[in-house]
């Protein structure tokens, strides 16, 4: 089977996706999470000691339960977009979330998007904390 290479309007839509994600959390527009990724969702946040979330609602239903622990301001940068021989669109981004105090956090964010009758959509995200520079090593 053949698939569509890439166009650079593909590419920038992906980057935007993917930086839609900081404004939506952030004004707390957590109803729009439906414009950001896939109804059957995979959200993993196993690096955090947590179990994956599957669909929009659970996402939305955790970032409510969070509360005031929800950093104010999740901020994207360094979009990478690939598409593997089969076809699969991934995206890998850093995430810095800055908290109400002050302190911040950098993630990285590993995204499988899919593209629909709405457009590109977020189908899988796995974050994964930054703990020590130069991955550890």
């Amino acid at each position: 089977m053949t698939h569509r290479t890439l166009s650079v309007e593909d590419r920038i839509d992906i980057a935007e996706l993917v930086s839609l994600h900081g404004h939506l959390f952030d004004a707390g527009e957590l109803d729009r999470l439906d414009e950001l990724f896939t109804a059957d969702v995979v959200y993993d946040l196993t690096d955090f000691g947590q179990r994956p979330l599957r669909g929009v609602a659970a996402v939305r239903d955790a970032a409510l339960a969070s509360g005031a622990s929800n950093p104010v301001g999740h901020h994207v940068t360094n979009i990478v977009v690939t598409q593997d021989g089969d076809g699969l669109v991934r995206v890998r981004s850093k995430g810095i979330g800055v908290r109400a105090d002050g302190t911040t956090g950098s993630v990285t964010y590993e995204d499988r998007v899919v593209r629909g009758d709405q457009g590109w959509r977020i189908s899988h995200r796995t974050i994964v904390a930054r703990r020590a520079p130069l991955g550890g090593t």
